[in-house]
């Protein structure tokens, strides 16, 4: 239907979370029509974010490396000598673990789990870090942080029914290491996101764990 290079693009773009065909094509149509500063300045955008952003080999949160910055594995929280060395929070994606932090109220540790589990099925486990998570926790010094000791795991899943079965899961992993494991308070409603709580949900929700 489409010229060849046209096609393959909408393809391109329609492998995005969230994009379909027909969004797609609009992303392709707009670029057409795009100046040639334009789309070059989404390019180079694109091949920077190959060049200057790395996961953190602690928590995988995506961190900016700077000409001005000495070489690290770890992201500016991690390396942060005054946050607590015994709490950690575990998240599902970097939106959720930003959404956290412009509380101010939480002052720990995190872990991206990188998504959820729709069901307690082989496959689905695979698309989560919970054993990364749990090697995380044994053996924290592997992964850059020599003076952490872990003493309570915050787990804040969304409250959706996919949230609701990652957590039961990540529970079952950990329970043989005997340490606490504790829910944000139901200040959040089920069926709601993280990034989209307000403030004030979210600091009455960490307050509120059990």
């Amino acid at each position: 239907m489409y010229p060849r290079s046209i096609q393959k693009l909408i393809e391109a773009f329609s492998s995005l979370p969230g994009v379909g065909p027909r969004t797609a094509a609009r992303f392709v149509f707009y670029l057409l029509k795009s100046s040639q500063s334009e789309v070059q300045e989404l390019v180079q955008a694109i091949e920077n974010l190959q060049k200057e952003i790395r996961l953190c080999k602690f928590c995988f949160n995506p961190f900016q490396v700077g000409e001005d910055q000495d070489e690290t594995s770890l992201c500016l929280i991690c390396r942060n000598p005054s946050r607590e060395r015994l709490l950690l929070c575990v998240v599902e994606k970097e939106s959720d673990l930003a959404a956290l932090e412009k509380t101010k109220i939480y002052q720990g540790l995190y872990f991206i789990v990188g998504g959820t589990v729709g069901s307690l099925r082989k496959e689905d486990m695979k698309n989560v870090r919970v054993q990364d998570l749990k090697a995380r926790i044994e053996k924290p010094r592997q992964f850059g942080l020599a003076d952490a000791t872990f003493r309570e795991v915050i787990l804040a899943t969304n409250p959706t029914t996919e949230g609701e079965a990652t957590a039961l899961y990540i529970e079952r992993v950990l329970k043989p290491l005997g340490i606490r494991t504790t829910r944000l308070g139901r200040g959040l409603p089920i069926g709601a996101e993280l990034e989209y709580a307000d403030d004030e949900t979210l600091r009455n929700a960490l307050e509120g764990r059990r």
